[in-house]
């Protein structure tokens, strides 16, 4: 065999599924590599990254109480099409199970469809590269562990943009994403919860044509009756009942964990950043979308990310004036003390169902 007729993806079937080089090279066209920079500049946001994020997560381990086992948190700062490329990976690996699922081995599958997929997804994650200042991935494999990615371009970009001071800037991004490092490091199940969430929800999907007629035809009888829930986007209109409790419910994990260490780089920047409402003010312009881009948003669900900032880092301002930071710490106790998808917005249901008070 010819080495182009080599397999090398060792039984993948999210291989059969998504033509994922297609995807790669479409998201990098769509991404850019943002601003232009001298390695001078490169250099020095890798040592203030390398300096702040150790610095960043003593800060955090000392005022949330929470502590990661293994290795200490470290940064990698990449380039847009490097964190494209971690994405794709990362998503690669989940879809597998989906995969084999609606791929078995040994069904043929159309070089065009997969090449249209990857299109889709590349352009998706193309678009995202270019907004993203940092992530933590909490399904990286164990040698990676206490890996964070940092955006450089975006990073630069966003200073240049509003004249920030870098280092403020840089610790304040910092801080947001060692909290998220330290909530799955210091909560053995959590990891295992949301993988299980996500897997349940996968099992859900649908390729069977009637089916997902059935449930293009529910959304528009809903939406012709009033009946379609309440803020729902056209994403959420086209769920199953089931799929959409279950995507309630990642919601509210998700506006936990993202207001949580919103709530924590706040309180810390406070303390340790000279003008952290500067920082506030310009990061809420940098989301402000309009026109086509606002519709964009809002159709591949990114302005639901701001929401959750919003939603999440109220509900732990409310739980922390009531309980203290030691009785919102419950919350990691075990998985029953998440809050519920009502309970995002109505604090004291958690408060009341958790502490009994």
């Amino acid at each position: 065999m010819g080495a182009a007729g080599i397999d090398w993806s060792m039984g993948s079937r999210a291989e059969a599924l998504v033509d994922w080089q297609t995807a790669r090279d479409t998201g990098r066209r769509v991404a850019g590599t943002g601003p232009p920079t001298v390695p001078e500049e490169r250099a020095r946001l890798r040592a203030d990254m390398a300096e702040l994020v150790p610095h960043a997560e003593a800060l955090v381990a000392g005022f949330t109480g929470l502590s990661a086992d293994g290795s200490p948190s470290r940064p990698w700062v990449m380039s847009r099409g490097d964190w494209i490329s971690a994405n794709l990976n990362g998503l690669r690996r989940l879809l597998e199970p989906l995969a084999r699922r609606l791929v078995p081995e040994g069904t043929p599958r159309s070089p065009l469809r997969r090449k249209a997929l990857g299109a889709q997804i590349g352009g998706l994650l193309g678009y995202v590269s270019k907004k993203v200042l940092g992530q933590y991935d909490a399904f990286l494999p164990p040698d990676d562990d206490g890996l964070i990615y940092f955006v450089g371009p975006n990073l630069i970009e966003t200073e240049r943009r509003f004249g920030l001071p870098p280092r403020d800037f840089r610790l304040w991004v910092a801080l947001h994403e060692v909290t998220h490092r330290l909530q799955f490091g210091s909560t053995p199940w959590l990891r295992g919860y949301l993988q299980g969430r996500i897997d349940e929800y996968l099992q859900t999907v649908q390729v069977d044509p009637r089916q997902l007629l059935e449930q293009l035809r529910r959304a528009v009888h809903e939406i012709r009756s009033g009946a379609a829930p309440r803020g729902a986007s056209g994403i959420m209109l086209l769920l199953t009942p089931e799929q959409r409790e279950l995507f309630r419910a990642m919601q509210a994990l998700m506006s936990l964990l993202e207001g949580h260490a919103s709530w924590v780089m706040n309180e810390l920047g406070r303390a340790h950043i000279r003008d952290v409402e500067r920082l506030r003010r310009s990061l809420r312009r940098r989301r402000e979308a309009g026109g086509a881009e606002r519709a964009l948003q809002r159709a591949i669900g990114f302005d639901q990310k701001v929401l959750q900032y919003d939603a999440g880092e109220a509900f732990v301002r409310s739980v922390v004036g009531s309980l203290g930071p030691e009785g919102l710490n419950r919350i990691w106790d075990r998985p029953e003390h998440l809050p519920r998808p009502e309970e995002i917005a109505r604090p004291e249901r958690w408060i009341s169902r958790v502490a009994g008070t």
